[in-house]
């Protein structure tokens, strides 16, 4: 038997561990799911008996090091920061390693040493990064397979709700993955390619620098530059390209109003605020405004940032509950720890609930002296709280990915990402099985 490890039990992991024991008497495989909260783990292998459940501290280096080495794969679903420490233990026991995050400078690191022991580590194989990199390098190779060459590549991807989920949700937004990482998203200076010029937008622009991207059937969407878009030129083979930028997708109105959060420090995770064992939501607001002993924290917000009383903007702060005087619930925290927890109160999906994942690609390219465009657009639907599309999006790769590797059909080694004909095409297909699939207009 082949034996799958699997670290980390929360969010996006439901579909990618479903599909392996669904799939484990077919392949003959011998699945392990393993977290530091071992209950959380059981809750997601269900009732099934084809799973083994641990418990899992990467800290614990010596059981670490026993558990990695007893398997041949391990696919880690732990925060991004952990996956040096995982990988590295797969380098020193010879194992295969899968993720979903990006590849760092660390992770690069590992690249010769995985290489000559023959060992893929497969990185950025989930949605954003992983989805994105498949279908945009499926059709770059299909432009250049008719001779043609990319001019222009712009790309978004969103994970939102569903036009019918929380109708009286101004933000059109809840947690659908880590909400650490929605509250930290986008800081750092984005960097990105137009129309031959290097452009670079800092944290405190961001939000006020969005651009309108229409998808077929479901209007339009706000979209604001994610991280360094210049780092995938080479990787895509666009080195001379004018425009490449990729970005996140929200629903409309999203944008300035989280830009009032980030205005004000809210966002800010390095220090810890003090009082906070007797914070309220609205004393958090006020603390980051002028004090003034008479008027209101609407009040001074309203003036600090030009905005109307009852616009849209303090309706979104009004609805998650941040003008409220109920206490934080917090004894300690940063001001991006707080408000992650003030907004968890509204913004955690109820069991109902479902998600929204809206991909959106462009090119612009010229073939025999003509310039053409081509549009994409991927849109996947959760079923529940647990069932979610992120969870799909980002688990089910990886789940095709470890099953094409154990059935000898991935070549690559070393620290690579899924943009490879021998990734995408096998991994692409396998998704429109699941009604997840990008279509061209």
């Amino acid at each position: 038997m082949n034996k799958i490890l699997v670290l980390g039990a929360g969010r996006s992991s439901s579909s990618l561990i479903e599909f392996l024991l669904t799939h484990k008497s077919e392949n003959e495989w011998d699945v392990t799911v393993g977290d530091f909260d071992e209950n959380l783990a059981r809750q997601k292998v269900g009732n099934s008996e084809n799973a083994k459940v641990i418990h899992f501290d990467i800290n614990d280096s010596i059981a670490s090091d026993e558990t990695i080495g007893g398997v041949d794969v391990v696919i880690s679903m732990l925060p991004a920061q952990l996956h040096p420490q995982v990988a590295q233990l797969c380098l020193r026991r010879k194992k295969h390693f899968l993720s979903a995050s990006y590849v760092t400078d660390k992770m690069k690191s590992y690249h010769q040493d995985a290489h000559s022991q023959g060992l893929l580590f497969l990185n950025e194989c989930g949605l954003d990064p992983g989805i994105d990199h498949m279908s945009a390098m499926q059709i770059i190779d299909g432009i250049r397979g008719r001779g043609g060459n990319v001019l222009s590549f712009e790309s978004f991807t969103g994970g939102l709700i569903a036009p019918d989920t929380d109708p009286e949700n101004p933000w059109r937004y809840k947690f659908t993955w880590n909400p650490r990482n929605v509250v930290m998203a986008g800081q750092g200076t984005a960097k990105f390619l137009e129309e031959g010029h290097f452009k670079y937008i800092p944290y405190q622009q961001l939000f006020q620098r969005t651009t309108t991207i229409s998808v077929p059937g479901y209007g339009d969407f706000e979209g604001y530059a994610n991280r360094d878009s210049l780092v995938y030129r080479e990787t895509y083979g666009l080195v001379g390209i004018r425009t490449m930028l990729r970005g996140t997708l929200r629903y409309k109105g999203f944008c300035p109003s989280w830009n009032v959060l980030v205005q004000l420090g809210c966002c800010d995770d390095t220090f810890l605020m003090d009082n906070v064992d007797t914070m309220t939501h609205r004393g958090f607001l006020s603390s980051f405004l002028k004090f003034d002993p008479v008027r209101s924290v609407e009040a001074k917000l309203c003036s600090a940032f030009n905005l109307a009383e009852d616009g849209d903007e303090i309706t979104r702060l009004q609805w998650s509950g941040l003008f409220s005087s109920e206490p934080v619930g917090l004894n300690q925290g940063t001001p991006a720890q707080i408000l992650e927890h003030i907004l968890a109160k509204k913004w955690t999906l109820a069991s109902l609930d479902k998600d929204l994942i809206v991909m959106c690609h462009r090119f612009v390219y010229e073939i025999d002296g003509a310039r053409k465009e081509t549009h994409a657009s991927l849109v996947a639907q959760g079923d529940d709280a647990i069932n979610t599309a992120m969870s799909k999006t980002v688990g089910l790769p990886l789940a095709f990915a470890a099953k094409l590797l154990l059935q000898g059909r991935l070549q690559q080694r070393g620290v690579v990402i899924p943009v490879h004909r021998e990734f995408y095409e096998p991994i692409l297909h396998g998704l429109r099985s699941w009604a997840i699939e990008l279509k061209e207009w």
